[in-house]
């Protein structure tokens, strides 16, 4: 999917329709001392196996795309709903 790198869109904090920037919404990095992380360290600590089997098979061909839309005015930034998407390339309008 092609889409433009500014777009006219509803800001609801300034109330009106505003230009905004459009970017791809990318994960950031993982706390190494969260409760999940440690909980993960300690299970594959030692002999033992995995404790959740690893998935070999997918049965989804794609993954979830999130884009990030930012206010040019107040710079309040609105995330849309995760879409399938097979690739998604932000182009200069």
């Amino acid at each position: 999917m092609k889409m433009t790198s500014t777009l006219n869109r509803y800001c609801p904090r300034c109330r009106t329709y505003t230009e905004h920037t459009v970017s791809v919404y990318k994960k950031g990095k993982d706390r190494s001392m969260a409760q999940g992380a440690r909980r993960m360290r300690r299970k594959t600590r030692g002999y033992g196996s995995f404790p959740k089997p690893i998935q070999k098979r997918f049965a989804k061909t794609t993954k979830k795309t999130v884009l990030k839309f930012k206010c040019k005015e107040c710079g309040h930034i609105i995330q849309s709903k995760g879409m399938r998407l097979k690739k998604v390339e932000v182009q200069r309008a």
